[in-house]
């Protein structure tokens, strides 16, 4: 099966390639924003879904040189969620400082879905899975946060933080999935990739998992 992954984010990237995947990136460009009373968790997965569509036509539109039959695409989204408010991505600085106030000395939730789709048009079929994590967040004083909107690190990450990142150092406690947080559910992308005929095959000692270029953007 050809694998492709409908996401610029070099977390998604970097998450599926150390599992062992070899898959392409494919560039999209959907409509993000979110109308009222949709839920959070029916956002992330319909933008996971989206994403995903969105991935298959693109892989479509490459010509006869592809093996589209076999075509599997996976898209994911990821958000933070306090009180019920979606903190998504940060649009200034003085976003990225308001939703680390908003996180600080507290608990959130972070959403995230997966979406994996094989086939071609209207003969595709779509599995999603959606991972829901708690977060639980330090105090952080006001000197604290603006050194951390410094480092750049919060710019284009929901919530405004990265895990994986300096932020790291803000968790007490996480429960649920740490690869969820970061913006790929690695349990539920496996399982669903494997009924979609792209089983998980870790390579051997020795070789290097082949993933795709990174990107500076997520998506």
């Amino acid at each position: 099966m050809d694998l492709y992954l409908a996401s610029r984010s070099p977390r998604r990237r970097e998450l599926l390639a150390g599992l062992g995947y070899r898959f392409e990136v494919v560039d999209t460009a959907i409509d993000e924003s979110r109308p009222g009373g949709e839920t959070p968790a029916r956002y992330v997965e319909r933008m996971a879904r989206e994403k995903a569509l969105a991935g298959l036509g693109a892989v479509v539109r490459e010509g006869p040189g592809v093996r589209r039959s076999s075509a599997v695409v996976l898209g994911a989204d990821t958000t933070v969620v306090v009180d019920g408010t979606v903190l998504g991505k940060p649009r200034d600085d003085a976003e990225v400082l308001d939703h680390l106030e908003r996180l600080s000395g507290r608990d959130h939730l972070v959403l995230s879905a997966v979406a994996v789709l094989s086939g071609v048009a209207d003969r595709a079929a779509v599995e999603l899975r959606l991972s829901r994590s708690r977060v639980w967040f330090r105090h952080l004083s006001e000197e604290e946060r603006r050194r951390y909107l410094a480092t750049g690190e919060p710019a284009d990450k929901a919530g405004s933080y990265a895990i994986q990142g300096y932020a790291a150092a803000f968790v007490t406690r996480l429960e649920g999935s740490w690869s969820a947080v970061v913006g790929l559910p690695v349990h539920e992308t496996v399982e669903l990739l494997a009924r979609a005929g792209v089983p998980f095959l870790p390579p051997p000692r020795g070789s290097s998992p082949a993933g795709a270029p990174a990107f500076e953007e997520d998506g």
